[in-house]
């Protein structure tokens, strides 16, 4: 990884940090309404899929494969929703969002639906922590 790469500093202000993996820094969203992932390449100046070279498109496709199986287990949701947008960050980073029928935006998309809930701090912290473990273990 190329030493020049920074979180985007909104991304950094709305999640908590997981840990990396081999191309991914990977962040719970601090969003309690909705168990949320986000896997940022760690490389610089990436905003499309297309900046990415072959091989790391490919080691993010394996990540967000990993992350997939990694919230069916964090949350047991009964569908999982994967999506790179960017419109208001455009870091190159992918979201990976656990849905329930019961949640407050089904069926439609998480993103603009209402206002953030941050966890509280010990919340966060045992999910991030519990995100990590299965992340080791997957």
């Amino acid at each position: 990884m190329d030493s020049a790469f920074a979180l985007d500093p909104r991304l950094a202000a709305d999640t908590v940090p997981v840990g990396d993996l081999s191309l991914s820094t990977v962040l719970l969203m601090n969003d309690a309404r909705f168990p949320w992932l986000i896997l940022v390449p760690r490389l610089p100046g990436v905003c499309e899929l297309t900046d990415l070279s072959s091989d790391d498109a490919i080691r993010l496709a394996m990540e967000l494969r990993v992350a997939t199986g990694v919230m069916l287990e964090l949350a047991k949701p009964d569908k999982v929703n994967v999506g790179a947008l960017g419109n208001m960050v455009p870091q190159l980073h992918v979201h990976v969002v656990g849905r329930f029928r019961s949640d407050p935006a089904w069926p439609g998309p998480v993103w603009g639906h209402g206002a953030r809930q941050p966890y509280p701090d010990h919340a966060a912290a045992s999910l991030a922590d519990r995100a990590a473990t299965l992340f080791a273990e997957i």
